[in-house]
């Protein structure tokens, strides 16, 4: 307990594991837990019922576990839950869930938000996602694993992002991205495959097999869906299932430049 500065606020019923730093001018909730090897830096705050796994890192000045930013929230006993080893830099905000969107805000593990991300309310993020500077996600959005969205783009409530996707920096993103597509502008609209984060994690031939998913789907006449239904019959590739799965299902629709 000698890492725990005496300048910190810490509530009673606070579960704190061991080899926790939390440093000067902290406030930490009754209903937190902290798990092993994480480091809360100076002045950051952790409210409400939030759960920290292990050898994660806060930087100063974070705000977790605030009341949701949405008028309908009137009380309710809700979570934010953060996985293992994520780095969550200055300035940072992350909500909790609402009793509309199923009371929790879900983060993965391995991910990087830089400063002066908001995480909204009932947001779900997978593994190995990066968020740079400012990028905020309003409630509902859901982002697979290995996502990464660029400084200062915003993303609309209820958007779905795929995995291996990339968000461009300043786009304002307002529809679902499926997998391993990257989008850029205002509003956003596909710009082609994520291949340098793909050819990070993803074989060559799975690579060259969504190269011509991609032209199936975005790049011919053929209706959106009718082209997925279409690949899900005469492919077996299992990358590009996903990305047909994905479109199959999108509520808010894809946005992509339609050829004439």
């Amino acid at each position: 307990m000698d890492k725990i500065s005496k300048l910190a606020i810490i509530e009673d019923g606070a579960i704190i594991d061991k080899n926790v730093e939390i440093g000067p001018y902290c406030f930490i909730s009754q209903d937190t837990v902290i798990g092993e090897g994480t480091v809360i830096e100076q002045g950051s705050c952790i409210y409400g019922k939030t759960s920290l796994g292990k050898f994660n890192h806060v930087f100063s000045h974070s705000v977790l576990g605030s009341i949701p930013q949405d008028l309908k929230f009137s009380g309710e006993d809700v979570e934010l839950i953060i996985g293992d080893y994520n780095k969550i830099r200055e300035f940072t905000l992350f909500n909790p869930g609402t009793k509309g969107g199923g009371g929790k805000t879900i983060i993965g593990n391995h991910n990087l938000f830089m400063g002066y991300v908001h995480i909204g309310h009932d947001v779900l993020i997978g593994n190995h996602c990066i968020l740079a500077n400012a990028a905020t996600l309003a409630g509902h959005v859901e982002m697979g694993d290995y996502v990464v969205i660029g400084g200062m783009t915003p993303v609309h409530q209820f958007v779905h992002i795929g995995d291996f996707s990339m968000i461009a920096g300043a786009s304002a993103l307002a529809q679902d991205i499926p997998p391993y597509c990257m989008a850029e502008g205002n509003r956003a609209s596909l710009r082609g495959l994520n291949l340098t984060g793909l050819r990070r994690h993803v074989q060559r031939q799975d690579i060259d097999a969504l190269k011509t998913a991609y032209k199936e789907l975005f790049e011919m006449k053929k209706p959106l869906k009718d082209a997925a239904n279409d690949l899900l019959e005469s492919s077996d590739n299992f990358y590009v299932h996903n990305i047909c799965n994905f479109i199959l299902k999108t509520k808010r629709g894809i946005p992509y430049e339609r050829k004439n």
